[in-house]
């Protein structure tokens, strides 16, 4: 029997749950002995110039041992690298330290160097920073009209224009409306949140002569390395991520405070170290969503879609990093679940004086469902029909996969009619319709409502896809070792690629160990994100271990005294035997020790190279408003998600929790908020609306598998699925009970104060 698909217990979790993890803050190399800490000054201004800095009483504190500015930075030390090679304008590209004028709050402008955290803190706040206030832009909408421009040289807040670049389809000259029966539009707000992981950014590096050592908390430690040329030309270094305490994209490339420390370390000749507070993370490193979109749809009265238009404009942040590529993959799935014959997309980022956003979880998607399956919900109550047979009367069908869309997005497999029906029949959908009219006609305060949504994603992308590396080798003993590209710091690595080969070379899981996150160890890697660990990583092991078992076979053959063509693997038992004669084998030991007397090195590496895949699914939120109070509870969560082939159930539901929290909290309670001066209102726990178990009920999660052709596991991303499905679920439930007060949207997140007031004008 296969051990793929059953529900192996994570290995990860006795050392978590016993000796516990250890975080880069944790590490207590030898070769970090004595060292200093740093501590940054950062911007109390949103948009400012930098008029002068005066160091001199902080560098008479005790254990100073330094004080750096930008004027104290090499010119052979260079700004932070575009994330995207054709984006944006250099003139957007992010410095270590500001340079002439701050912009935004949070922006480090000084670094302290110190024996202890404590002596560097005290320090910083010795340091006296003069700023000339400028006009800011806040607001993504105001940005977007050069209304106040924050980059002099540039001339515009635009960042990127995918129209203009032929990324995305702009708007015609054809009126695609012009033969709809109803056209309804709706502006559509994606908030700024927080991704908030449990552990903040944390760096430790030393120089050993001419080479780089550094330890730090990130999703891609292959990332950060070929980021560290961009900034120290023809640099040698090795980069070592120890356990790492969630990412949600805000851990995928190199931040300034990170790149930094290797300066800092080579010019006080000693190791170094730094790891933020919760504030600094909360204001420095960056956001995720922070959208403006303006769809407008259209269709028969009878519900069929014909036309959609979605205009988003996208904030970039302060600084062009990832989030200026966002709108991007919103342009890319624009169309949904549904067959639209004329679909049409304007995109583009703008600078403002907020922290720089990112990828978080989901990284363009989740706002490109959020804005077809609200214009969906709006349109059906124009048509006076039910959301959720409009929705079924326009689902791509499972017959025509591979499907392409308008914008020539091609989707592997799918099939969106299943996912709603099972979602609708685990909800007990007839039930609670009958429940919200009972609760209607009774004229009850506690109003019922129903969310529906059915989403796609692509996961690994963008097209064509990507690719990691994986080399698998067997130990003399008879044990196999993974050596990963891909990196988990919360994903199960240790288990589901130990799962892949154990499959493939008939070993128990126990016999497997994965080594990840050391850049000297693992030649080669791309890292983890867009959900693309299992679907690249894990091939890869697939390929390798498969490899890896020929060649076995060739040296089991010699001991058998038979031809290699007639040797086999027996999974179930790791043993190698002549085709038909069983009694007689080889174990893996036997193979093992063979090969070492010969010399042979039992391993094979490489890269597999594959298609992005698009998981999708359904999800039915049921929401009670209280209609004095404005308060939103969440009773039951019911979700379908398809990610191709299931390796092990356990994995991927624990995927799917944590993403449908995050999505009912950005629906529900946690946003980002700059007051108009642009300093952050909700910086630490005590303000920023952080969801808990509290908030939500136990998620009722029905299984999907659609194989994907795309790779040989038949997998899907599943990391970022329930993010993409929840939200407008609970936005459109949130919507639906109150309908029959004639209220058609609120904008998220739904706060007892919106949704009052939706009530109130209402």
């Amino acid at each position: 029997m296969s051990i793929m698909g059953t529900r192996v217990l994570r290995k990860e979790d006795p050392k978590f749950l016993t000796e516990g993890a250890t975080y880069t803050a944790d590490v207590r190399d030898p070769r970090l002995e004595g060292a200093a800490h740093v501590h940054f000054v950062r911007s109390t201004f949103a948009h400012a110039k930098i008029t002068s800095i005066d160091i001199s009483d902080a560098a008479s504190m005790p254990g100073v041992l330094g004080i750096c500015t930008a004027d104290d930075i090499p010119e052979d030390v260079g700004t932070v690298p575009a994330a995207v090679p054709l984006f944006p304008p250099s003139m957007m590209n992010r410095p270590l330290l500001a340079t002439g004028t701050a912009r935004f709050v949070g922006e480090p402008v000084v670094a302290v160097v110190a024996e202890t955290p404590t002596q560097a803190a005290d320090a910083a706040d010795m340091v006296f920073v003069d700023y000339e206030p400028l006009p800011v832009a806040i607001d993504i909408e105001d940005a977007n009209a050069d209304n106040n421009i924050i980059f002099d040289d540039v001339g515009t807040n635009t960042a990127v224009d995918f129209a203009m670049m032929g990324m995305a389809t702009g708007i015609g000259e054809e009126d695609i409306f012009a033969d709809c029966d109803v056209v309804v539009k709706q502006r559509i707000i994606n908030h700024k949140t927080a991704p908030a992981p449990l552990e903040g950014r944390s760096v430790a590096c030393v120089w050993e002569g001419e080479k780089l050592i550094i330890w730090l908390s990130s999703q891609a430690p292959h990332g950060f390395k070929g980021a560290l040329p961009g900034v120290y030309e023809g640099i040698d270094c090795q980069v070592i991520c120890p356990d790492v305490g969630g990412g949600f994209g805000q851990k995928i490339g190199g931040t300034p405070e990170e790149l930094i420390m290797p300066h800092l370390s080579r010019v006080y000749n000693r190791p170094m170290r730094w790891t933020e507070t919760r504030t600094e993370n909360f204001i420095g490193i960056g956001h995720g969503r922070a959208q403006v979109q303006y769809a407008t749809i259209g269709g028969s009265s009878d519900g069929e879609i014909q036309s959609y238009r979605l205009e988003v404009i996208g904030d970039s942040g302060a600084y062009c990093g990832l989030g200026a590529f966002l709108p991007f993959f919103t342009h890319i799935m624009a169309a949904g679940v549904y067959k639209i014959p004329k679909i049409e997309t304007a995109a583009k980022s703008v600078v403002t004086n907020t922290a720089p956003v990112l990828a978080y979880r989901g990284a363009g998607r989740p706002e490109a469902t959020a804005a077809i399956e609200r214009a969906i919900d709006i349109f059906a109550a124009e048509c006076g029909l039910s959301a959720v047979e409009v929705r079924r009367k326009n689902l791509i069908p499972a017959d025509a996969f591979p499907y392409t869309t308008p914008h020539g997005t091609e989707y592997d497999s799918g099939a969106y009619e299943t996912s709603l029906d099972k979602a609708l029949e685990a909800a007990d959908y007839q039930a609670l319709l009958a429940e919200q009219a009972a609760r209607r006609e009774r004229g009850d305060r506690i109003q019922l409502g129903i969310g529906v949504s059915v989403y796609v994603e692509i996961t690994g992308g963008p097209a064509p896809g990507g690719a990691e590396f994986a080399r698998v080798h067997i130990t003399p003993e008879g044990k196999a070792q993974i050596f990963s590209g891909a990196f988990s710091h919360g994903q199960s690595h240790a288990t589901t690629f130990a799962m892949v080969a154990a499959d493939q070379l008939g070993m128990s899981i126990d016999d497997i160990e994965v080594v990840q996150g050391d850049t000297d160890k693992v030649p080669e890697g791309t890292g983890t994100f867009a959900s693309r660990s299992l679907q690249f990583g894990g091939s890869a092991v697939y390929d390798s271990s498969r490899e890896v078992a020929n060649q076995a076979r060739e040296i089991a053959a010699k001991l058998l005294e038979a031809d290699a063509e007639d040797v086999v693997l027996d999974t179930s038992t790791g043993a190698f035997h002549v085709q038909g004669t069983p009694a007689v084998s080889k174990s893996w030991a036997d193979v093992a020790a063979a090969a070492a007397n010969d010399g042979v090195t039992l391993q094979h590496e490489g890269s597999h190279n594959a298609n992005c895949s698009y998981p999708f699914g359904a999800h039915v939120v049921v929401a009670e408003v209280d209609t004095e109070t404005g308060e939103v509870t969440v009773p039951k969560i019911v979700t379908c998600d398809d990610s191709g082939t299931i390796l092990n159930p356990n994995i991927i539901e624990g995927q799917r929790h944590g993403g449908i929290a995050q999505g009912i909290a950005q629906a529900l309670t946690e946003e980002f908020v700059y007051d108009e001066d642009g300093n952050p209102v909700t910086s630490n726990f005590a303000d920023y609306g952080f969801i808990s178990a509290a908030e939500l009920p136990s998620f009722t999660l029905v299984p999907l598998e659609t194989p994907t052709p795309n790779n040989p596991l038949g997998a899907k991303g599943i990391g970022e699925s329930g993010a993409i499905g929840s939200t407008p679920a609970l936005q459109s439930a949130v919507v639906n009970a109150l309908s029959h007060l004639g209220i058609r949207h609120i904008d998220i997140p739904l706060s007892p104060e919106r949704v009052w007031s939706a009530i109130s004008d209402s």
